[in-house]
């Protein structure tokens, strides 16, 4: 068994003095001291110092500097837990148990166990066994939003829109596989060589994205999109400096008004986050339906059904997708339809919903811009419906939808609504929009943060007989007037 370390009770073992003349007379007590050698940091990695206090605990700590324990002690106490015991018990209960195994295999083998590297283990196992692993404390720091397991020793997070390396690890890569696999059967998923690929979500919500050998070459990755403890709303994206408070206002009014928005963007970008925070104009007396592929949507209203689409078994049947469920939820009476992101086919059925009587409904898509949205859009129509012509499809898109948000995370990790335009109508082929706000970049200030104002054409929107029909007409003149 391999020692690692004296115990903290057994007298210590001195050397025999040193010969004089020899190399290690040098290191006597009458030695001259020699400043210890700076602690190298591998470029791009963060420091423990530098890492936040949730992971600076002394588990994180002690793996960061202490090597890992023997394979076989750790079976060796895995095997003494029972795993309906694991199962049920909270985890510092669990801790507490692993800690006293080992405790008692160390004193009945006389192991060289520090009581800091007794703690480490029992930490590192408890978290393996209830399905976290490693990432547990990232999972409980509030300042990340995504993490990234590229590999044992590789693991990136978001912090502030910035993508930071941590020195976190894994032990191998099957660590990261079991890791994987416990966090898939949480929900009742499995992933292995036969279904390498799953999206699933924790408990908390957060969404998961997992991909094992053979597809990823050299290590299983895990994705984690973090679900936010606190729900951010409009006022709060004001003060953050995703919007001016002039643009939260159209947005609500928007929303009051019964809008049909898509809100466009890329991955990261803050699309649902912004959905949500719309999402808290609408009356709590309208029932609202939401399709989701992971369901993250909060919305905090009485009356919402949400619905969740179902992957393929592995025999290959009984999928749900997002087309089914919105046909099924045209049968339930909706007064809105939230769609959490249109990504196929689904796109037409959305269309055809916000042109049947379900205003307000709402719906995001990945796209650069908003005339970037308007054609992915058309593209994932096309894909379902492949004999319906093109003119058809932009007619359709005309009558349903009214405004397109673009949120973009930029270069100094802040994420921000560049420009909300207006669906207008069809002249000849092309579908034309109107600005109603557009972001333009003027300088860096000292610290690296873009700054910048909203503009506007100050033209009268399409839809202004509807802001009468809800009495904000003035209100949304009144805002335009302060972009």
């Amino acid at each position: 068994m391999k020692k690692f370390g004296r115990r903290a009770d057994e007298t210590p073992i001195r050397p025999p003095p040193p010969v004089p003349g020899s190399p290690t007379a040098a290191c006597g007590p009458d030695a001259p001291s020699i400043p210890p050698e700076p602690q190298r940091i591998e470029p791009g990695v963060v420091s423990p110092a530098s890492i936040v206090p949730a992971l600076t605990s002394k588990r994180e700590q002690l793996s960061i500097h202490h090597p890992v324990m023997s394979a076989s002690l750790r079976e060796r106490i895995i095997e003494q837990i029972e795993p309906s015991v694991a199962a049920t018990v909270p985890r510092d209960v669990l801790r507490r148990q692993i800690e006293q195994i080992i405790h008692g295999i160390a004193n009945e083998e006389r192991l060289e166990l520090s009581g800091r590297e007794q703690v480490l283990l029992a930490e590192e196992i408890a978290d393996d066994m209830t399905g976290y692993g490693p990432l547990r404390p990232l999972l409980v720091d509030e300042t990340i939003n995504d993490i990234m397991v590229n590999g044992p020793s590789n693991i990136y997070v978001e912090r502030n829109g910035k993508l930071e390396r941590i020195a976190v690890r894994f032990r191998d890569n099957d660590h990261i596989a079991a890791v994987a696999q416990k966090i898939a059967a949480q929900v009742g998923r499995r992933v292995d060589e036969s279904s390498p690929m799953v999206d699933c979500r924790l408990p908390d919500g957060s969404r998961v994205n997992i991909i094992l050998p053979p597809l990823a070459l050299h290590s299983p990755c895990i994705s984690i999109r973090k679900f936010p403890s606190r729900r951010l709303d409009i006022r709060g994206m004001i003060e953050n400096g995703t919007m001016s408070a002039a643009i939260g206002e159209l947005l609500e009014i928007s929303s009051r008004c019964r809008l049909n928005v898509l809100v466009s963007g890329g991955t990261g970008s803050g699309k649902t986050t912004l959905l949500n925070a719309m999402s808290q104009f609408i009356d709590h007396s309208e029932r609202i339906v939401t399709i989701e592929d992971a369901a993250e949507l909060q919305l905090q209203q009485p009356h919402v059904i949400s619905l969740e689409t179902r992957p393929p078994s592995l025999e290959g049947t009984g999928q749900v997708t997002q087309r089914d469920l919105l046909w099924n939820a045209l049968r339930m009476r909706p007064d809105r339809i939230v769609v959490g992101e249109v990504r196929g086919p689904e796109a037409f059925d959305m269309l055809q919903a916000m042109n049947t009587g379900h205003d307000g409904s709402i719906s995001t898509v990945h796209a650069n811009s908003t005339r970037d949205a308007l054609t992915r859009v058309e593209n994932m129509v096309q894909m379902g419906q492949v004999n319906l012509p093109s003119r058809a499809i932009r007619a359709q898109i005309v009558a349903a939808l009214d405004l397109i948000v673009q949120v973009e995370r930029m270069r100094d990790g802040q994420r921000r609504i560049i420009q909300v335009s207006e669906v207008i109508g069809l002249e000849g082929e092309v579908i034309t929009t109107n600005d109603i706000a557009l972001f333009e970049y003027k300088e860096e200030d000292a610290h690296g943060r873009i700054l910048g104002t909203y503009r506007s054409t100050n033209a009268v929107p399409k839809f202004k007989s509807r802001l009468v029909y809800f009495g904000l007409d003035r209100a949304w003149a009144e805002a335009m007037r302060r972009i």
